[in-house]
């Protein structure tokens, strides 16, 4: 029997073997669950789909104003309160969200699909010509240019955005990652100051000229919006690539039916998003006293619904330890739910399926080159390296 001490942020925790069993017992013996972390003090765990769903829902009650991942420390609240749409409650969570929904839509990106899937083909094809090569850097190119290409960056600074993203996104430790943002953002607000000038039709000349009751956005609201989407759009495609590609690989009878045409893309990659889950936790904020799953939780209290519990959770998917690439309904968390739904959600799919079609296109098989190494993250849970060998068709 599993005890209730288990600190679930600590990352190492979520890279075990026995994770499925771990998890299995904590949520039989209390969805929820009062967890003392090693840096942001007790919260409430919340470990099933159904109560995930319910915090998930109910903004009034639990808020993201405070928070809306762990990481800032008991008692803190992020610089970005308030200003960021993902430390924002209904209503002014929609007026963020608002001049960026256009760029994120299923016509946008069904208009980028042709651009999409000629990067995801180019990587992959240069992959392969290689050989063996790290399957984080791959896969990484294709979010990356997709983000330069959403924010219109000229390809002069091109080189340099994607050096500034790589070290914010995939350096080592959690200090050089800062290093990486804290160039990154003085860039952005560079561009925004200029764009408010000379706009174009981009995402940051949206965003830098975008009117609240007749109000400029404030640049600072600007910038740490802009900044937040870069790190979304980036790291969620990047680590759900990277994470069920090796799945797929430990996997072959799931490859093989995506080789074979036996099951549907678009349907394989929301089962690999919900198996993957990893963005492993979302934060709120009880605004009252509240009774949830047994507990009794005070306001104030911190709630973590954490993804990856409630999207293996048999309650709600059969047999969730299998890769059922078919598997309908599919209603998994691993975008979020609620007024929080990942903006990005159609746009990360559209990456992911190219990502998926490219390699079976040109792959026969992947086969390990070496051990892969986690990252040390419950934000975007995923590899730092994945070192493969690329089979051509």
């Amino acid at each position: 029997m599993f005890t209730a001490t288990v600190d679930l942020s600590d990352p190492g925790l979520w890279s075990r073997s026995d994770l499925p069993e771990l998890i299995g017992d904590l949520r039989a013996t209390a969805p929820v669950r009062r967890t003392e972390t090693a840096r942001d003090g007790p919260i409430w765990s919340v470990l099933s789909y159904e109560l995930g769903s319910e915090v998930l829902t109910d903004p009034a009650t639990y808020s993201s104003a405070g928070g809306s991942l762990l990481g800032s420390g008991a008692g803190q609240t992020p610089a970005g309160a308030g200003k960021m749409m993902a430390l924002t409650d209904p209503p002014r969570h929609r007026e963020l969200r608002a001049p960026v929904l256009p760029y994120f839509s299923p016509k946008g990106v069904k208009n980028s699909a042709d651009r999409i899937a000629d990067l995801a083909a180019s990587a992959v094809g240069n992959a392969v010509t290689r050989g063996e090569v790290d399957l984080v850097d791959v896969v990484s190119t294709v979010p990356l240019v997709v983000m330069c290409d959403l924010l219109d960056i000229s390809g002069d600074d091109r080189d340099l955005v994607v050096r500034m993203c790589d070290e914010a996104f995939l350096a080592q430790t959690p200090g050089a990652r800062r290093a990486g943002h804290q160039k990154l953002i003085p860039y952005l607000f560079q561009q925004a100051m200029q764009r408010r000038v000379d706009p174009r039709e981009d995402l940051i000349s949206r965003l830098a000229n975008y009117r609240i009751k007749g109000r400029l956005l404030p640049i600072e609201d600007v910038v740490l919006n802009l900044d937040n989407i870069v790190v979304g759009g980036v790291q969620t495609v990047r680590h759900t690539a990277a994470m069920s590609i090796w799945a797929l690989s430990e996997h072959p009878e799931c490859w093989h039916q995506l080789q074979a045409g036996e099951a549907d893309l678009a349907s394989a990659t929301d089962e690999l998003l919900r198996w993957t889950s990893v963005g492993l936790h979302v934060l709120r904020t009880a605004t009252r006293r509240v009774e949830l799953g047994g507990q009794t939780i005070e306001a104030g209290d911190r709630v973590v619904v954490w993804t990856w519990a409630a999207n293996h959770d048999p309650a709600m998917f059969g047999r969730p330890e299998e890769i059922r690439l078919d598997r309908s309904p599919n209603r998994h968390l691993a975008l979020g739910v609620g007024p929080h739904y990942c903006v990005g959600a159609p746009l990360a799919k559209a990456e992911l399926v190219a990502i998926y079609r490219a390699l079976l296109d040109q792959v026969d098989a992947v086969e390990p080159a070496g051990e892969p190494v986690h990252n040390q993250s419950i934000i975007n849970f995923g590899f730092d390296h994945l070192p493969v060998r690329l089979h051509p068709r």
